[in-house]
C-alpha cells in the first residue's frame, strides 16, 4: 500500500498541507461529500476562517452561509461548536488524544483517527465508506457494515492491517484506494497493488462486498413554503437551532391550510395576491420532501411583521442574511430571475 501511494496516491489536495485545523475541517466536510466538491468550499471556508479562533469566533450565521449548499448542516453546526470547545478547554490548540478528539462535537471514531494519523502520524486506524468497502473485499467480510457484527470485524482488520510507521501515508492511501480503484461500481482490480490475495477478486464475488443495507421505501412528505414579497424584499426566517436545516434561514413553512391566515397577519388583512408554483421535490436520507411554493405579493405600507432577530425582509440584491439550505436557495434564485434582481 506505501509503495502505490508513492507512485499513485492523491497528494495535491489542499488540505494536506494546512496542519490539524485544516484536516479536521477537511475531514468534517467529507463525511457524506466527495472530494471534487469539497475542494471548492474547504479552500472558500479556509479563507474567511484561517484558524480555530476565528471560526470559534464567527458568528454560525456566517458559519453556515460558507456551507449553504453542502448540505448535512448539522456539520457545520457541530464544527463551530467543537472549535468554541477546543478555545476554551485546549487553549486554542487541536487536541491530540484520542480520547479527547472523540469528545468533540460532531466527531466519530473513524474521523478523530483521520485527524490524528493524517496530522500527528499516529498510529490510529480508520473506517470511512471507502476503507470499508476495501476491507470487506479484500477480507470478504461478508454482510451490511451498518450492522454491529460486521462493523465489529471491519473494525478489526482496520487495525490489524495499520502500520507502525508512515501511517499518515498509509491513512491517505486507503482512502485513496476505495476512492480512485476499489470503487463501488467497476472497480480497476488489474491495478489494485492487493489484488493478489483479495477474496473476493478471487471468488469472483466482488459485487457481493460490502453487503447492502436492506432497502425501505422512503417516505413521501410535504409541506408548503410561502414566499412574501414586498417590492424587491422576500419574508424569511431562521429556522430552529436542531432539526432538519437546523439554524439556517428558510421561508416560511406551514400546511397549506393555513396559508390564508398567515397571509392575513402578514398583511395586516389587507388584499393580497397569492401565486402558486410547481412542486419542488427534495430528497433527504431518509425521506423526500416535496415542497408547494407560494408567492404572497405584500404592499410595502400593509405589511406587519417586522424585521428581528430571527425574521428579516430580505432584500433579493443584498448579500443573504446567513446560510440558506439548497431547495430554498432554488426558489429564491428563481425569484430573483423573475424580478430581474442581479446578486449584490
Amino acid at each position: 500500500m506505501l509503495a502505490w501511494y508513492d507512485q499513485h496516491g492523491r497528494k495535491d489536495l489542499p488540505w494536506q498541507r494546512s496542519g490539524a485545523y485544516g484536516i479536521w475541517v477537511s475531514e468534517i466536510m467529507l463525511q457524506q461529500t466527495q472530494v471534487q466538491t469539497v475542494i471548492a468550499y474547504f479552500e472558500r471556508f479556509m479563507r474567511s476562517f484561517p484558524d480555530v479562533a476565528v471560526l470559534a469566533n464567527a458568528p454560525l450565521d456566517e458559519v453556515l452561509e460558507h456551507w449553504s449548499g453542502l448540505g448535512y448542516y448539522a456539520r457545520a453546526r457541530n464544527l463551530h461548536k467543537a472549535a468554541q470547545i477546543i478555545r476554551d478547554e485546549h487553549v486554542g490548540e487541536f487536541p491530540d488524544h484520542i480520547e479527547l478528539v472523540e469528545a468533540l462535537p460532531g466527531i466519530g471514531r473513524s474521523t478523530a483517527g483521520a485527524i490524528l494519523s493524517l496530522a500527528f502520524g499516529q498510529r490510529q486506524a480508520i473506517l470511512d465508506g471507502n476503507v470499508k468497502r476495501v476491507l470487506a473485499r479484500h477480507g470478504a467480510i461478508a454482510g451490511w457494515p451498518g450492522k454491529t457484527a460486521v462493523l465489529s470485524k471491519l473494525w478489526e482488520a482496520a487495525e490489524r492491517r495499520t502500520p507502525q510507521h508512515r501511517v499518515d501515508a498509509y491513512t491517505q492511501a486507503m482512502m485513496d484506494l476505495g476512492a480512485t480503484v476499489c470503487t463501488r461500481a467497476k472497480p480497476k482490480c488489474d491495478t489494485c497493488p492487493i489484488a493478489v490475495d483479495c477474496v473476493a477478486r478471487i471468488n469472483v464475488a466482488i459485487d457481493a462486498y460490502p453487503g447492502r443495507k436492506p432497502r425501505k421505501v422512503k417516505p413521501l412528505r410535504q409541506t408548503t413554503m410561502v414566499m412574501a414579497v414586498s417590492g424587491r424584499a422576500v419574508f424569511m426566517e431562521r429556522r430552529p437551532p436542531i432539526g432538519i436545516w437546523g439554524g439556517l434561514w428558510s421561508l416560511p413553512e406551514m400546511n397549506g391550510d393555513a396559508v390564508d391566515g398567515w397571509c392575513e397577519r402578514v398583511a395586516n388583512g389587507s388584499q393580497v395576491d397569492i401565486e402558486s408554483w410547481a412542486t419542488l421535490r427534495h430528497s433527504f436520507s431518509h425521506y423526500d420532501l416535496d415542497i408547494h411554493p407560494v408567492v404572497v405579493r405584500v404592499d410595502a405600507v400593509s405589511r406587519k411583521v417586522a424585521d428581528g432577530d430571527d425574521s428579516t425582509w430580505y432584500e433579493l440584491d443584498e448579500s443573504p442574511p446567513g446560510g440558506i439550505a439548497a431547495p430554498v436557495q432554488n426558489l429564491i434564485s428563481e425569484l430573483k430571475k423573475i424580478s430581474n434582481v442581479t446578486n449584490g
